[in-house]
């Protein structure tokens, strides 16, 4: 995969920014699969298996919440399931360009954790595997195992950007501070330093740009009380929101929900290892009750199509069903 960084020419910022009081739409929790697509600042959604209208210019994989080394009820072996989303990756008619990991690759950040996951990631038939960290991944020595193996090419905790055929690919870090005491509630949070490197990155851009976000914590409040969003997210967005194209992945809650607002199209992925409740309902954590049968419906994997000089991503879910 070529990963390049580019400076453009800056135009005049668009009066248009992400309406923070539009239109909230979430899927059901583990919702029938559908197609997003962006075009213009407006999302539109088909019914999953529906072909496109056009043959799209790339695609890229989204997979997220893996928690290698987790063996307890509902998923004992995290592996296996794993390796299934890799079969699914190499059986679609066309290599993506790429996989985003949005997080989570580990349950422990354990050496060996990082090498399993690495074994079976890297049987992926793609040009690469782009990573964020989640909570998860952090250990007790300055994030230095994440960073050994995934840290190449990215500055801070491990952001990043690159372009990719006129797209503009932003991986933050929002969860450095998730296990060290900050008094921040287990929300993520992005920082001072990070939310400049931000605004400096994406200074060059124009307005119609397509600009894909993912970080691991979901940059929209999707349950405070649990910490399900990201307490600075707002400056952030503030960043973004001139350009009229903006899609947001995460991972973190374990399931799929999508939130449109303006010109911004949030959505977050299914885990690969085992689903949590809905926000507000039960407790936070592995689902344990969950009926075996039910498992593989639970989890899975985002297929996401990008159309040139149409500013359509169109975003496919499915499980391991």
């Amino acid at each position: 995969m070529k990963i390049e960084h580019k400076t453009r020419r800056t135009e005049p910022s668009s009066a248009d920014g992400v309406d923070r009081r539009g239109m909230l739409k979430c899927m059901a929790w583990a919702g029938t699969g559908m197609v997003w697509g962006v075009s213009g600042g407006l999302a539109t959604s088909s019914v999953f298996g529906q072909a496109p209208a056009t043959k799209p210019t790339f695609t890229f994989v989204q997979i997220s919440d893996s928690h290698l080394g987790f063996a307890r009820d509902p998923n004992k072996d995290v592996a296996a399931t794993l390796r299934q989303t890799v079969t699914r990756i190499n059986a679609m008619p066309e290599p993506p360009a790429f996989v985003l990991h949005t997080g989570d690759i580990t349950h422990l950040a354990k050496p060996g954790e990082f090498d399993a996951a690495n074994e079976i990631l890297k049987e992926a038939k793609t040009g690469g595997v782009l990573y964020v960290p989640g909570e998860h991944d952090f250990d007790g020595d300055g994030n230095a195992e994440y960073l050994k193996r995934y840290g190449r090419g990215t500055q801070g905790a491990g952001w990043r950007s690159f372009d990719y055929k006129g797209v503009r690919f932003i991986g933050l870090v929002n969860v450095a501070s998730a296990k060290s005491g900050s008094g921040d509630g287990g929300l993520g949070v992005i920082g001072k330093d990070q939310l400049e490197w931000l605004e400096k990155d994406v200074a060059g851009l124009r307005d119609s740009t397509p600009v894909v976000v993912y970080a691991h914590v979901p940059l929209w409040m999707v349950h405070e009380k649990w910490g399900w969003g990201t307490r600075d997210s707002e400056q952030a967005l503030k960043i973004l929101k001139r350009f009229g194209s903006l899609t947001v992945l995460n991972g973190h809650i374990h399931q799929i929900l999508q939130k449109v607002e303006g010109k911004a199209t949030f959505h977050t992925a299914r885990s690969t290892a085992f689903p949590q409740s809905e926000p507000g309902k039960g407790t936070p954590g592995p689902m344990r009750d969950l009926p075996a049968e039910k498992l593989k419906s639970a989890l899975g994997l985002s297929t996401v199509s990008y159309v040139e000089n149409s500013g359509e991503l169109a975003i496919v879910d499915s499980t391991l069903a």
